[in-house]
């Protein structure tokens, strides 16, 4: 290769080496510095760790029982001659649901009330005979039994009849029509069904754990997707003595108020129980890093980013409880945390919680 080409060749590389640096250097040009000073500060947000209550809490799920519930059966067999319910209906203890035929019943009772009008008649001219020796002793004797077997029959056939009209044994909501009028029933036929929803109880399983931890009187709160952001208050009602060996998990229910009557037998409910509750430094869950087996928070020093390793307790409500490392009411980062590390410039953005403690101050 002559000595004039070689120069010619120098020549461009030194062109294009010089072209390089000038648009690497250039404003705007990718890795140009914008601080010939030393690195661009991190925008960041701070919010202050605060303290608040953090509960210990067992959560299950359960399906709701009334306090009382039966299946309305008659107790004795017949025709349906009347229902006075309807599906739905709150009644009151001993309000009639239903009717049966009870014609045969009402002769008897009749009949029977008769009988027993003319054994009294007997009776007392007996007795008044008695006083004058005019009749045996024998005879009002004989007389008093059949008055008092006349009233046994009276009994029993009143009995019979009142068992007709089938009432309710306590006050509730009552079910779906089982039977239409006219049904032949029995003893064994549902005509609806009766609960008692002035209360819940709840019927839920516990990891044996936490017994003795469980007792009654505990707050205990209930939820439902029939109710979205509603919450039911209520205690923890009994306890079993028994662990189950195969499930190792106890049962226990917790007991509901239900003024509205909104809440039905069978209902699916998530449960939590409170066992205990603390006061603790609380930061928001977004501030926290973890890196391996530590966690640690980022706060302010100056313009500069400091890295604090904090220990963490119980999570809740977005918020996350710091054991150990950080006190309350210091500002940590909770926005542009993962750009950050130890000595990392920032530059704060929004409101700083320690202007707003000084001003309070």
């Amino acid at each position: 290769m002559s000595a004039r080409r070689q120069a010619a060749i120098a020549a461009i590389l030194l062109i294009m080496v010089g072209a390089g640096a000038w648009y690497l250097g250039a404003p705007g040009a990718p890795g140009a510095a914008t601080d010939r000073g030393g690195p661009q500060a991190v925008p960041v947000e701070l919010a202050a760790a605060t303290t608040g209550q953090v509960a210990e809490r067992v959560e299950a799920v359960g399906s709701t029982l009334a306090r009382q519930a039966v299946d309305i059966v008659p107790l004795t067999s017949g025709r349906v001659a009347s229902l006075a319910f309807t599906p739905g209906q709150q009644v009151a203890r001993g309000d009639v649901l239903a009717r049966l035929d009870d014609v045969a019943e009402q002769a008897a009772v009749d009949e029977t009330r008769a009988s027993l009008r003319e054994a009294e008649l007997a009776l007392e001219r007996a007795k008044q005979l008695r006083t004058n020796n005019n009749v045996a002793q024998a005879t009002v004797d004989e007389l008093e039994a059949a008055y008092a077997g006349a009233r046994a029959r009276l009994d029993r056939v009143q009995k019979e009849l009142d068992e007709r009209t089938i009432e309710a044994p306590f006050g509730g909501i009552v079910g779906m029509r089982r039977v239409d009028v006219g049904a032949r029933v029995d003893d064994e036929t549902v005509l609806t069904t009766l609960d008692d929803l002035a209360e819940v109880e709840i019927e839920f399983a516990v990891p044996e754990m936490f017994y003795g931890r469980i007792r009654p009187g505990q707050p205990v709160q209930a939820t439902s997707s029939a109710f979205p952001g509603r919450a039911f208050e209520g205690r923890i009602g009994t306890i079993d003595s028994r662990i189950d060996e195969t499930a190792r998990a106890f049962l226990v229910r917790a007991v509901l108020p239900n003024p509205d009557l909104l809440l039905p037998a069978g209902m699916f409910m998530h449960v939590a129980v409170t066992l205990n509750a603390h006061e603790a430094v609380l930061v928001p869950e977004e501030a926290v890093v973890a890196e391996g087996t530590a966690t640690f928070v980022f706060t302010p020093g100056g313009d500069r980013a400091r890295r604090v390793e904090v220990d963490l307790g119980r999570r809740q409500f977005g918020a996350v409880e710091v054991v150990q490392g950080l006190e309350a009411g210091t500002p940590v980062v909770v926005k542009g945390v993962h750009r950050l590390r130890d000595g990392t410039p920032i530059e704060i953005r929004g409101a700083d919680p320690r202007a707003a403690g000084e001003a309070t101050s």
